[in-house]
Parts: C-alpha cells; structure tokens; sequence
C-alpha cells in the first residue's frame, strides 16, 4: 500500500510545493486585525482542500475571533482507531520586514530551503499532511484510520476561544489518539520523537514607592529605591546554583529517573555554548544542561524596567519598577499552586517603604508526558527510521505548547508530538524556513506511521 502512496507524492512533488506556496503567500497574521480578511482566506483554503481530498464532512466554526476547521473521514470502518489531527494555520507578524532576504509572503525556495512565513510554524508541516491524506484518497480510495481535523487560526495568539470549544464539543473532537506537527527534530534529518512538554506560568511584579519620581540628592537615604527593591525580590528567588529558593516550588515535580537520563544523554543535539553565544553553560547544580533544559523546572526574568532609560544621566529614585517572569514546569506541577507560591515568597520578602502587586499571567499550562515505550510511540520512532534512515532519538522539549495540555485533560488520549522542522528554521524571526528534505521525508513518515497505525 505504502509504495503506491508514495510514487503519486513524488510524481505530484511540484504541484503539492506549488500548492503550498499558495498556501503560505496568504498573511493569515492572527494578531493584527488589519490580517483577518487574509486569516479568513487561510481557513478557506483549508476548508476547499479538504472537500477536494474528498472528507465526508467539513467545517468553517466559528470561535468568537478567527475561524477553525473541522474535518471527519470515517470511511476506515468501526474497527478502525480514530485519530485527532491538530494544526494551526496562521502565523506570526513578520516585523523587522527589512531583515527579510525575500519577501515573507512571496515563498522562494534558496539552498534546499523554503522561505516564506509559517514555511515551518505551521503551514508547512500542516499542509504535509493534507497532501500525505490526499495521496491516500487518490491511490488506495480511502485512509488507513478514521481522522478527525482541528485546524485552529488562533496558536499565535494564545489558542484563546479553542480549550472552550474542546470542552464544549467533546464528543465531536473524540478521538482514540491525537497527532500534532507543530515542533521539530532536534537537528536537520534527524527523526527525534518528542515525549514530553513542560507546563508554563508566569507572574509580573510591580514595586512600588514614591507617588513621582524624586531627586536623588534630596530624597536619598530616605526612601526606599523600588529598583532596589524589586532587585532583592528577584535576587531571592533563584541562586546561584541554578537552584529555585522559592518555598515549595519543587513540591510534586516528577523527579528525573535514570532511564531518562540515559535516553537524554544519547541525545546529540546544539551545542548550548556555541548556539546561544556563551562561554559556559550554567545549570541546576546535580544536572547536566540538556537534562535541565528537558526535564527540570525553570524560573526565568523575562524582563525588568523602571527609571530613566534615556542617553548620560538622570538623578532619581523611581517611582515604581517591574519585572516579568515565567517558570517552565514539569510533571507533577500545578500552574496555578507555582503563581500561589511566588506571590507567597515575594509578600514575604518584600522591603519595607514600598508596595509590591502581583499580576498572574492568564495563559498557563501543566506539562505533558507520553511513556516512551508507548505503542503508538514507538509505531512513530520506527516510521521516522523507516523515512529518514537514522535511528530515532527520544527527548522531552523545553517549550509548551498549551493544546497538548488541554487534549491530555480533556480527553485523557495518547499524543503523538511528529514534528520535522529543524533548529535552523528560524521559528518566529525574519527568514523562517523549511527544508525541503524535512517536506519529502517527513510525508513519508506520515505515509508509514499511517498504515502502522492499523496494523495488527
């Protein structure tokens, strides 16, 4: 089956690569309203290439701001499992339009590469497998499995109305396993299977003191400085070990096990020094870099400003200062229980002469992992060696993404994380691409990893 399949993706190459330049020259920006005619068109698009591929039943929802598709094909049979395919069709403003080689809406392919807005994030890899889901239809007359489509037009901006809508139509969305290709490998042509996202939360802190700003000379000795202040807080909350001293955060995280260890440690990934452009890496104490940034909780200070920030220098004590945190989690975690903690330890802290108010950051998330010994896990791995003709690696991302978070506490389903974009991609920045040889060899892991899916 799989042979047929694949010869109509490689004789329909340039037409599928032409259909996705078409895709992607659509500016579905979904954060600025001056894009939502051209977010419309990207749903529409969807929406007429899902009927063309012959779905039984096709949605345009709406959401309360940008529009998502629903697609059924149930043509598999009872028997069959059923599979949630989740996507997102638009994509981030392209600013600083002046860093781009070629135009972000104009795709164009250089060294193997194809450039173009959303070329990786998520365009690119969505349309894989609509193509890879038409190939079936027109060689074989159906797919492998019953699929059910979410194609949202919102992940860029927070995925705002979709938890609302999978828990309104839970029965709709129901699926036996969900599918999302939306990250990547962790080097180019290496098949890398993703079991694990971490959780995510954030506060912002705002400390107050003086109701102006004061001189310096006048006002020195005092008052108490809110920078300062706001210094002590911070200064407080993580040391010098890389170790988080803020009471109970650690409380409930799953502890790293030794297997773990291992399947990280035979990841050859970036190199952290040279790719973030330091001399020395700096982890919590007891853990190497990668098992940190994988598996361990983080707290970053994301961004601190108060006082004068202009040219030489200006003799005052602020008024007010603020920073910006976020903490990526694991396991075991509770967004919601770390924002308690830290506004509990910053109250406790806080200096005297000044006010200090917490804001907790709306959009949270508790990590998500898969047993890496899971069935549908290694039918993944063993699809990507198949397509790729590397051994596949097994690690747990750093990042979030809230979705899988949300079908694993809604639905309580396998996610599968199949991802081919590669560190070079340029996620979010001016000259994002996609290679080529992830587009050819990541449909022919779909094409594998589909009929595995229904094998006994």
């Amino acid at each position: 089956m799989s042979e047929k399949v694949l010869a109509y993706l490689n004789e329909n190459r340039d037409r599928l690569l032409g259909k996705l330049n078409e895709f992607l020259a659509i500016p579905s920006v979904s954060t600025d309203s001056e894009f939502k005619k051209d977010v419309d068109q990207a749903a529409d698009f969807i929406v007429t290439y899902l009927n063309d591929i012959g779905f039984e039943k096709v949605e345009k929802q709406e959401t309360g701001g940008h529009p998502l598709v629903y697609a059924e094909y149930n043509g598999a049979g009872a028997d069959a499992p059923t599979v949630l395919f989740y996507g997102h069709y638009d994509v981030q403003p392209v600013d600083p339009l002046e860093l781009w080689e070629s135009d972000p809406f104009k795709p164009e392919v250089r060294d193997e590469r194809l450039y173009a807005r959303g070329a990786s994030d998520d365009k690119g890899q969505v349309f894989m497998h609509l193509a890879v889901f038409e190939a079936f239809m027109n060689t074989e007359s159906s797919l492998p499995l019953n699929v059910k489509v979410c194609i949202e037009g919102e992940e860029e901006i927070g995925s705002e109305n979709l938890y609302d809508i999978l828990q309104g139509k839970k029965d709709q969305f129901q699926a036996d396993f969900a599918v999302i290709s939306d990250s990547g490998m962790i080097a180019k042509n290496q098949p890398t299977i993703l079991y694990g996202l971490k959780g995510f939360t954030g506060i912002e802190i705002t400390v107050s003191g003086p109701d102006h700003d004061l001189h310096s000379g006048m006002y020195g000795g005092a008052v108490r400085n809110p920078i300062m202040a706001l210094n002590h807080i911070l200064a407080s909350m993580k040391n010098t070990d890389e170790v988080i001293t803020v009471e109970g955060f650690y409380d409930g995280a799953e502890p790293l096990s030794e297997e773990e260890r291992k399947l990280i440690a035979e990841v050859k990934g970036e190199d952290y020094k040279e790719a973030a452009g330091v001399k020395e890496t700096a982890s919590e104490k007891g853990y190497t870099a990668k098992e940190h940034t994988m598996a361990r909780p983080t707290f970053e200070i994301n961004g601190i400003y108060g006082g004068y920030q202009g040219e030489g220098t200006k003799t005052i004590i602020p008024s007010s200062a603020t920073a910006k945190i976020t903490c990526r989690l694991v396991p075991g975690q509770d967004p919601g229980n770390i924002q308690q903690k830290l506004e509990e330890h910053i109250k406790k802290v806080t200096p005297s002469g000044v006010t200090v108010e917490v804001k907790k950051e709306k959009l949270s998330a508790k990590a998500y992992k898969v047993e890496p010994n899971h069935p549908l896990i290694e039918k993944a791995a063993k699809s990507y060696t198949k397509a790729f003709g590397k051994e596949t690696v097994y690690v747990r991302m750093g990042g979030s993404i809230p979705v899988v978070e949300w079908i694993d506490d809604i639905y309580g389903i396998p996610i599968v994380l199949l991802g081919f974009g590669t560190p070079d991609d340029r996620l979010h920045s001016p000259n994002e691409s996609f290679p080529l040889d992830s587009f050819d060899k990541g449909m022919e892991t779909l094409v594998y990893y589909w009929n595995e899916v229904n094998s006994k």
